[in-house]
């Protein structure tokens, strides 16, 4: 399928895979600002969940050469999926899931506690995390050396752990109604703090022109500038907590499912973990560009990444196609067509019991921002991508954990 191309006056193309998808006008907008930055390679890659967002727009691909936009990167660094294939099928669950769903919830720390200080996190972390943490430990201590605000007894305390919001955790069945376990997370607090960190010191560098961006969330470091390395260093760090933060989670899922089910499985047949809130350098047309991926998942030829439908709607296995005029990319998800508050005014618990009936999960008014009605069509997204991505398993849920 083709592409669209929008044209930016004083900036580069826009390509977006969109066709039979909304695409609103302040995301077009955010886009072309984007566009206009000088350092922007060849073109921007728009992908079909495309939505507003802080800083870039989300289900963008931005390459750029010699600098480097924290706000695009944004404060969930290395957010993303991971999804494990088991040897179990549908007639080995239990008929009644609420036990099962009720084990995971125990065995990862999730969501908000009213009056506790630390949210979603180990009041002792077990000793796989303790592990995970000396290894992540040095390359820490070298970033907060520079950025000691850094420095937080919860960083450790959040490894392993879900959050809140978009975050969570799901038992699927797929095509072949074979067991899947999938969750959805990233660099919890310390991600948030790094973002947060170097968005600031990229606008304080850029404090005496930095009228001239089309958004002050677009202030850039230069590569060679101060805080340029820095970044990118404290940025690689959070990608790995995120990597190793969803990997402890799916042991842990994994363990409480066996304790819930009482049989025997595997666990690893097929695994994907991905991220789809980063930056990295890749060779892309010839040249080596800083590719970051704002709510997009790399989707080299044969690579294996998850495209997640929203909260009781259908999620996806992929295959890459490798499409070198999306910087081999693929969406992250189905992508949101109105914002929390709105659906919070839009939709009631009766709304979000009816659309989640075949799910064994949470249904009251804390949740309401997530129902399937303020996300496009799934369905409409993958037709939208088929040149990026072929389905390789359709995923259905029937347990999911959120915060």
């Amino acid at each position: 399928m083709k592409y669209q191309v929008l044209e930016v006056e004083n900036g580069k193309p826009i390509k977006l895979w969109t066709e039979g998808v909304p695409v609103e006008d302040d995301a077009r907008r955010q886009l072309m600002n984007t566009a206009r930055m000088p350092f922007i390679y060849r073109h921007l890659a728009v992908m079909p969940d495309v939505h507003l967002g802080k800083g870039s727009t989300i289900g963008s691909v931005i390459p750029t050469r010699g600098a480097i936009i924290p706000a695009a990167v944004g404060v969930d660094i290395g957010c993303g999926m991971m999804a494990a294939r088991t040897t179990l099928t549908a007639a080995d669950l239990p008929d009644n899931l609420h036990g099962l769903r009720s084990a995971i919830e125990r065995a990862v720390p999730h969501g908000r506690t009213p009056g506790k200080r630390d949210q979603g996190a180990w009041e002792t972390p077990p000793a796989g995390v303790d592990a995970a943490w000396a290894a992540l430990l040095p390359a820490f201590a070298r970033i907060t050396e520079k950025y000691p605000r850094l420095k937080n007894t919860n960083n450790h305390k959040h490894l392993g752990t879900l959050g809140t919001g978009n975050h969570f955790i799901e038992v699927c069945l797929d095509e072949a109604d074979r067991v899947w376990f999938m969750l959805h997370s990233g660099s919890r607090g310390v991600g948030n703090a790094i973002g947060n960190t170097f968005i600031e010191l990229a606008q304080a560098d850029m404090r005496s022109h930095i009228a001239n961006l089309p958004d002050r969330d677009l202030a850039y470091f230069e590569e060679g500038s101060a805080h340029f390395d820095d970044y990118v260093e404290a940025v690689g760090w959070a990608q790995d907590f995120a990597r190793r933060n969803r990997a402890l989670m799916m042991e842990n899922v994994v363990a409480a499912a066996r304790r819930a089910i009482g049989k025997p499985f595997a666990a690893d047949v097929e695994a994907v973990n991905c991220h789809h809130n980063y930056v990295q350098k890749e060779t892309h047309f010839g040249a080596e560009v800083l590719v970051t991926r704002k709510g997009a998942v790399s989707a080299k030829k044969g690579e294996l990444g998850i495209i997640p439908g929203s909260m009781g709607a259908k999620s996806f296995i992929v295959r890459g196609l490798g499409n070198a005029e999306a910087f081999c990319s693929c969406s992250h998800g189905a992508g949101r067509t109105m914002s929390r508050n709105e659906a919070r005014r839009r939709f009631t618990v009766e709304d979000q019991v009816r659309a989640t009936r075949h799910v064994e999960c949470r249904k009251d008014k804390d949740v309401i921002d997530e129902i399937p009605m303020a996300y496009k069509d799934i369905d409409a997204v993958m037709n939208a991508q088929r040149a990026l991505v072929e389905v390789v398993h359709t995923l259905r849920q029937v347990v999911c954990v959120k915060g």
